[in-house]
This record gives C-alpha cells, sequence and structure tokens, in this order.
C-alpha cells in the first residue's frame, strides 16, 4: 500500500508541475513576442536614386539632407570644396542621429558629444569607428548613391 500512495504522489506531482509550467508558457509566450520586433522586410537597394539635386544642398542652410537607404538613413552633405559626401547617419556609439555642422567643419553626435570629420572618421568622443560611407555619383542633375565595397 505504501508503493501505491507513492505512485499516486508522483503522478500528481507530474501532473500539477506540468499544469504549472504549461501556465507559465502561456503567460510569457505573448509577453516575448511583444517585446521582440518583427523581422525588418525592407529591401536593402544597391543604389538609390536621391529625390533633390546639388542645388537643393546649396539652398539649405546647413549644406547637408538625410535619406533612407532601405532600412538605414544617410546623410549626404556639400563640403566647402564643393564636393558631395555621402555617409550613414547613425552614430557608431548609441545609433544617434547625426548633424552636419558647418560652422565647425564636422558632423556631431548631440548624444554624448561625438565628432566625426566630414570623411566620417571619428575624431572624438565616444564614438568607437567612422560612420559607413557611400559612394556618390552625379548623372546630370540626378545624385546616385551606393554603398561602398569593403
Amino acid at each position: 500500500m505504501n508503493q501505491q500512495k507513492s505512485t499516486r504522489r508522483k503522478f500528481l506531482e507530474i501532473v500539477l508541475g506540468g499544469g504549472a509550467l504549461a501556465t507559465l508558457g502561456s503567460i510569457l509566450y505573448p509577453v516575448i513576442k511583444f517585446i521582440t520586433p518583427p523581422a525588418a522586410a525592407e529591401a536593402d537597394p544597391s543604389q538609390l536614386k536621391l529625390d533633390f539635386s546639388r542645388q537643393d544642398l546649396i539652398d539649405e542652410p546647413k549644406k547637408a539632407r538625410y535619406f533612407k537607404y532601405g532600412k538605414d538613413l544617410g546623410i549626404i552633405l556639400l563640403t566647402g570644396a564643393g564636393e558631395l559626401k555621402a555617409m550613414a547617419a547613425t552614430c557608431t556609439h548609441l545609433d544617434c542621429t547625426v548633424q552636419h555642422r558647418p560652422d565647425l567643419g564636422i558632423i556631431w553626435c548631440s548624444c554624448h558629444n561625438g565628432k566625426y570629420d566630414l570623411d566620417g572618421k571619428n575624431i572624438s568622443g565616444p564614438p568607437p569607428k567612422p560612420l559607413a560611407a557611400y559612394k556618390v555619383k552625379e548623372v546630370g542633375d540626378a545624385i546616385f548613391v551606393s554603398r561602398e565595397e569593403a
């Protein structure tokens, strides 16, 4: 009879433990699915035609504009020498959006005062690496941007 009570007790422990695990799983699964971001479904183009021209950049007070390159944000700027430079617009430190500061001759991240030169190389502050550079090609009034090959 002692063996029979032990078997019933084991059976009840397994059933109650399984029920507790199932309840915990049914609570945690939706929470985890809600917190986890969905996979990005945007295409990553090999080349992008910008919807503005060099003249639009000349007319801008900061001589720079932002653009979307697939799911990434980019910035294109007109240097004092009249050269077009394009690069990723997200800081390599904490993914903040960088700004062109023509008054200082730099690209600046306001989050932690990170500074990049106009080629995107980190020159001071906490950014650990340079901004990703893009190739710029002008065909007539059109501006095309593509990723640089590593």
